[in-house]
């Protein structure tokens, strides 16, 4: 992560009907740049598409050369991480974008930001190496901090050993109007409880992205049903109620790099006790 000038920076030019093909030949005069950015508050609530527009203005206001896709329709040359579902929070989203000329990088963060609403803040970029892979071949584990409504501390304690005792965990999705059953332990790679909230109980949990992936808000319903075959009453004989996601926050996404989780603009490593399970 830098807010220095040194470049290094590739892309590919397409070829025009009178000039010659000079496809995936690095271009001098561009930059790839990789940001990252925080998403709280009210904006939580925004979509997708509706981000990418803010980030569009952003660079649009802060008179940035972003280079467009050619064709019939040109497109900004944006690329999102990981989709963030609505309504959660995020500490680490990343936007890869291709800019048509060098720029000066100094102030970059702070000036972004200044231009986004309240709730996105540019916390750093970097400049993307040639043939870095894209943030969506790129990350293989994201972390989280989640809110689980409805289950007392002790309940959620024991609903969380027994996920974790669980050698496996089906768990059934639909897509495109056909049922499957999917074995989802492999995916839960750490899960813990953190303690009480306001409303609930908030855990931290490593979740892998690739091959077999699990969303936060299925792996409240996998503690839900742990909850319930483990104990369906409670102690005072009235049934348990159903747990439910309260505040949910992405707190990192990671890539692998020789079996340790690697930040997609961080230099520094953490130890990776699962390096198969969150490798590609």
């Amino acid at each position: 992560m830098t807010e220095s000038s040194t470049t290094d920076p590739s892309t590919t030019l397409a070829a025009s009907s009178d000039a010659p093909d000079v496809r995936g030949i690095a271009n001098p005069e561009r930059m790839r740049l990789r940001v990252r950015f925080t998403k709280s508050g009210k904006i939580r609530f925004i979509s997708h598409r509706d981000l990418a527009r803010l980030m569009e203005r952003a660079f649009r206001k802060l008179g940035l050369p972003v280079a467009y896709t050619e064709g019939f329709s040109p497109r900004p040359k944006f690329s999102f991480g990981l989709a963030l579902s609505v309504g959660h929070e995020s500490e680490a989203e990343y936007l890869d974008v291709e800019l048509a000329t060098k720029v000066d990088l100094d102030g970059l963060a702070a000036r972004l930001t200044a231009a986004l609403p309240e709730g996105l803040s540019v916390t750093g970029f970097a400049i993307m190496q040639p043939g870095a892979n894209s943030l969506q071949q790129a990350i293989a584990c994201c972390g989280w901090r989640i809110e689980l409504l409805g289950a007392p501390l002790d309940e959620a304690r024991a609903a969380v050993a027994t996920v974790l005792a669980a050698l496996e965990l089906p768990l059934e999705r639909e897509r495109k109007g056909k049922t499957t059953v999917v074995n989802v332990r492999p995916a839960i790679l750490e899960l813990e409880v953190m303690g009480p909230t306001d409303h609930g109980v908030e855990l931290a949990a490593v979740l892998a992205t690739m091959e077999i992936s699990l969303r936060p808000s299925e792996l409240v319903r996998v503690l839900g049903e742990a909850r319930r075959n483990a104990d369906g009453l409670r102690a005072d004989g009235a049934e348990a109620n159903e747990v439910t996601e309260g505040r949910v926050r992405r707190t990192h996404q990671w890539t692998i790099n020789d079996g340790q989780r690697i930040e997609p603009i961080s230099s520094s490593p953490l130890s990776m006790p699962h390096t198969t399970a969150c490798a590609r």
